[in-house]
């Protein structure tokens, strides 16, 4: 709906009313932090921010925006890469920014669960699980801003999905409210529930298009006593495939770590972040970290990973081996691969791709799409990194060192088309990990069925009729 002034007044009174005056950020704010996205690819002009402290509050909010037919815009901690959570430039959306409910409501360790609201920063449930001797493995770049809730909505990935699973196999129940400002409250720790539709996961992945998550139940895990990480040097991403398989076959579930990238993304890392230094002296085409986790002490989970790369070498199937010799090393040779994203921003302007492809596929994707992008862009850098163990890459794409970045941005579309229809070819997924939101929103139409469009279709229409959930975002 359209609002003239007035009526746009009279909304955030009545928001004031709902959730106190200093809990609404209006026209008189600079609302940059929350109508822009982090690339800073899309500026939105919402009619307000709106934050309230409670389930009760975000019913209420979006039952006024329900009467009133307001657009709702959710939103946590802001730190997607796809315009998931920035309005439009109408001026007749309203974010609904969940921040300040980041209360942790209980902690069951028999049980092994922790029930938090959407607000809660990641890293703060981390830090929570360890404080008693639990590990909730959700880990991704963004920990120390992005929020559960958003993780949540955009079943987020991260670098523990090789053992542990996607957000979705983290979540045991949600508190959601619906369009409609009703809550559902599906807050159980229940492991086994076979009552029906799984409700939960329509709502998580859905990027906020078919309600509000305001709570989850988490899953938790008995914290590992013992782990051991190595950066391997390899020849191609052929070899990490064969590497990893190897390496699963000696170590079993052990392995909870399996990323690759490549020498350029090492250059650009230990340029931009100067800290950030390669284990080796001599330069590698590719690397792979490996982590082996287990409940058994450090040294014999080290003894095992030395042992299984020991033989990788005898087998010619590894060029070289730097293992982490101390908690401290064990993270800097993680800060090498966590920052090649931001190494690659700091770099200047790029396209961003995180895809997915069955395992067995990823070095023929590789070598299609570069040499696909080759020919259509002669001089692009690749920057191919990403979490090879559950086959997502992230296959991003700086501009040629004499071209301009917004001049190659302005011909994205024509990139992602290349290296999208190789994908498919490869029957792989367009969005791993960070969701459609605005970026794919036209671009999945695509690759997906009529049928499969038509049937999300009809799950908005019979959850959201009024469309007021998010609209220009996913369909």
């Amino acid at each position: 709906m359209a609002f003239d002034s007035t009526g746009k007044q009279k909304l955030i009174e009545h928001m004031r009313a709902i959730v106190g005056a200093e809990a609404v950020l209006g026209a008189e704010t600079n609302l940059d932090a929350y109508a822009i996205d982090r690339r800073r690819y899309y500026h939105g002009k919402p009619i307000a921010v709106v934050k309230p402290g409670s389930t009760a509050e975000v019913a209420a909010v979006v039952r006024k925006c329900a009467e009133t037919g307001t657009a709702i815009v959710p939103q946590g901690g802001n730190t997607g890469l796809v315009g998931g959570a920035t309005p439009d430039e109408s001026g007749n959306e309203l974010i609904l920014n969940l921040s300040r409910m980041n209360r942790i409501r209980a902690l069951d360790i028999a049980n092994n669960t922790l029930t938090a609201e959407a607000g809660c920063i990641l890293a703060v449930l981390q830090q929570a699980a360890r404080d008693n001797d639990r590990l909730f493995p959700l880990s991704l770049a963004a920990e120390g801003s992005c929020e559960i809730g958003g993780n949540l909505s955009t079943n987020a990935g991260g670098t523990g999905v090789l053992h542990y699973g996607n957000t979705r196999e983290l979540a045991l129940g949600l508190e959601v409210v619906l369009p409609s400002g009703e809550i559902w409250d599906g807050l159980r720790g229940l492991r086994k529930n076979n009552t029906g539709y799984d409700l939960k996961h329509l709502f998580i992945g859905a990027e906020g298009t078919l309600g509000v998550i305001t709570a989850a139940v988490l899953k938790l895990f008995p914290m590992p006593t013992g782990r051991a990480t190595a950066i391997v040097a390899i020849d191609s991403a052929r070899t990490a495939v064969e590497l990893l398989a190897r390496v699963q076959a000696y170590c079993g579930e052990r392995v909870t770590g399996f990323e690759f990238f490549s020498q350029f993304c090492v250059d650009l890392v230990t340029r931009h972040y100067p800290a950030c230094q390669s284990p080796f002296t001599v330069r590698f085409p590719h690397y792979v970290l490996v982590e082996l986790s287990d409940s058994r002490p450090d040294a014999e989970v080290q003894a095992l990973l030395e042992e299984t790369l020991g033989r990788a070498i005898e087998q010619d199937l590894v060029r070289d081996v730097a293992m982490a010799m101390s908690a401290g090393q064990s993270r800097q040779f993680w800060a090498l691969r966590e920052n090649i994203s931001e190494a690659q921003a700091a770099e200047g302007r790029n396209i961003k791709h995180d895809v997915s492809v069955p395992i067995s596929g990823i070095a023929e994707f590789i070598h299609a799409a570069d040499a696909a992008v080759e020919r259509v862009f002669p001089g692009v850098r690749l920057v191919t990194f990403g979490h090879i163990g559950d086959g997502n890459l992230h296959y991003n794409i700086s501009p040629p060192t004499d071209m301009p970045g917004d001049a190659f941005l302005d011909r994205a579309a024509e990139v992602n088309a290349v290296v999208h229809d190789i994908v498919a070819r490869f029957n792989g997924s367009i969005s791993a990990e960070h969701g459609l939101g605005k970026l794919k929103r036209e671009e999945i139409t695509r690759y997906k069925s009529a049928l499969e469009l038509d049937m999300m279709r009809r799950v908005k229409a019979a959850l959201d009729p009024a469309g007021i959930m998010n609209p220009g975002k996913v369909l």
